[in-house]
């Protein structure tokens, strides 16, 4: 679905991606979404911080925006597995819909994604920009239960929380999540997605063509709407460039 530029050894990362380094204080997403067009499909960019691992990768749909904005599912759904295979056993791996990443119920992280303005919903877009943020360590944390709600990947006590390896291991999810696209279908990204969020007793959920989500519960259908949430990004604190705190 996606056509990806030439690889580099960098990040150790899969055929297909080219990574871009910012030094700490850099925007990836920024960066990103402002070097998208020229750049290119598999433009990964990165930002050298010692407590996140912060990223963003261009991609170059194929399909009317309405329909490639499913791609942020697919980044999600990595994002999470990236988590799953290095947390420590019984450790609770949760996605608040639609972008915020829970460990423990604390939040570590979210994705967010741009695409370019004056896009009708019918057009293909020329790019999309996936942004993933995972905290590696909460700033001034003393104990656990300092900071309710707030956690970061070394206090839930993960195996691997070096910024570099969880970007490397994002690009090789992301993939896999993109090959069972191309071969099962949109459905096979939209299970691997839901089964994050937090179940609830009786109530079944699936996602739209357009992304909203749609719950049944006794018979009847509620629909959240994708697009508020995804813009609003309320994980995310743009005066910090961080994951709230």
């Amino acid at each position: 679905m996606y056509r990806g530029s030439a690889a580099v050894s960098e990040l150790r990362l899969p055929p297909g991606f080219t990574p871009v380094r910012l030094r700490e204080g850099g925007d990836a997403f920024a960066h990103a979404v402002a070097r998208a067009a020229s750049e290119g499909a598999g433009t990964l960019v990165h930002v050298g911080r010692f407590d996140l691992a912060e990223f963003a990768l261009v991609l170059e749909p194929e399909e009317p925006l309405s329909r490639s904005r499913l791609a942020f599912y697919a980044g999600m759904a990595a994002l999470a597995d990236v988590l799953v295979a290095n947390a420590q056993p019984e450790t609770l791996i949760s996605i608040a819909w639609p972008g915020a990443l829970m460990v423990n119920l604390g939040l570590v992280g979210g994705g967010r994604l741009a695409w370019p303005e004056g896009i009708a919903e019918t057009e293909v877009p020329p790019w999309l920009v996936f942004g993933g943020m995972l905290r590696t360590s909460v700033m001034g944390a003393r104990e656990p239960g300092f900071r309710p709600g707030i956690t970061g990947l070394t206090e839930e006590g993960f195996e691997n929380a070096e910024a570099d390896e969880l970007i490397a291991s994002f690009t090789r999810h992301f993939m896999t999540a993109l090959d069972a696209w191309q071969e099962r279908g949109f459905g096979a990204v939209a299970e691997s997605y839901l089964e994050r969020l937090p179940p609830e007793s009786g109530l079944s959920r699936s996602i739209a063509e357009n992304g909203d989500l749609l719950e049944r519960r006794s018979g009847k259908v509620e629909r959240r709407a994708f697009l508020p949430p995804l813009q609003a990004a309320d994980w995310y604190d743009p005066a910090m460039k961080a994951p709230r705190a």
